[in-house]
């Protein structure tokens, strides 16, 4: 089965179109594309989606609108995420994406966005007989989902995305040493509110999925052009993690812009997603993570097809 899946987050805008075995749990990419967007940005401030945040969606789903239908993709999917949810225009703005684009356009649950991310995230996997922490840090959230071979248990979603965390925090160019220091407590702080000791002391295997931790990846091994099948799979070390941080917290942003590995667009956040991927991973006492290019768009084609 060909399907569209379209992910609106706080931070990016992205589409996967692919072809589906829903006995077989297979996702072929046929495209896939990422921009970042930032439609999230204010949100935590005033509570509202932006026009101009708006407009940035907009204009790259024109661009998908043409792609999905050179496609013929037989059904689609819109998901939107922390920052819609949060948003008090979220809701008009689903209903303008369903409008506009003909898209099945749904406003992910917390609950929802776990179980999708941890079903796409383990596609193409071997099972594991250990819990696996799935890390999926966002723009304006971050969500954990433990889960046991392909069933997910645990799962939380919370507050601690990094357009969210650098709004917040971040205010100099380069960031001072005790904004770095206030976002990963404020960080930390909410990881230990909302990670039970149990999940946290059960889990021995990681994946992180999703911009920060890719871009991570990227970044390690100095990839011009991204290229998505060395990153998948790739071993990511907590030394790793704290190296890039102070790596990139020393730079301005326009020096930030110019690391080989690194889409320049996410330069204006990526030392809040240091620190939040490194703070997760000692959450759960993880020396490494594995890097997965499989996450909520995978979930949502194979839901799309009747798998999982």
């Amino acid at each position: 089965m060909r399907v569209a899946v379209v992910d609106i987050g706080t931070n990016s805008t992205r589409l996967l179109i692919a072809d589906v075995d829903a006995r077989e749990g297979s996702v072929a990419e046929l495209a896939r594309r990422s921009e970042v967007t930032r439609l999230g940005a204010g949100v935590d401030a005033d509570g509202t989606l932006a026009r101009d945040a708006r407009e940035r969606v907009y204009a790259r789903l024109d661009e998908y609108a043409g792609t999905i239908a050179s496609y013929h993709c037989e059904a689609n999917l819109a998901v939107l995420t922390s920052a819609v949810r949060d948003a008090a225009n979220g809701r008009e703005f689903a209903d303008s994406v369903r409008e506009r684009y003909d898209l099945d356009a749904r406003v992910l649950s917390g609950d929802e966005e776990a179980q999708l991310t941890f079903l796409g995230t383990m596609s193409g996997r071997a099972p594991a007989d250990d819990p696996t922490v799935v890390i999926d840090i966002g723009g304006g959230s971050t969500e954990f989902i433990v889960g046991l071979r392909r069933s997910a248990g645990f799962h939380t979603s919370l507050p601690v995305g990094v357009v969210r965390m650098t709004e917040r925090h971040i205010h100099a160019d380069p960031p001072r040493a005790a904004e770095l220091e206030a976002l990963a407590g404020d960080v930390r702080g909410v990881l230990a509110r909302g990670l039970p000791a149990e999940e946290r002391e059960r889990v021995s295997l990681a994946i992180a999925v999703a911009g920060t931790a890719t871009s991570a990846a990227s970044i390690e091994q100095r990839l011009d052009p991204y290229d998505p099948e060395r990153v998948h799979g790739y071993a990511l070390t907590l030394d790793a993690v704290d190296a890039l941080r102070e790596r990139l917290a020393a730079l301005g942003e326009a020096q930030r812009r110019e690391v080989v590995g690194l889409n320049p667009d996410r330069a204006p956040t990526i030392v809040a997603g240091m620190i939040v991927l490194g703070e997760a991973m000692r959450a759960f006492a993880l020396e490494r993570v594995e890097v997965s290019e499989h996450d909520i768009l995978y979930g949502g084609a194979l839901r799309l097809a009747g798998a999982g």
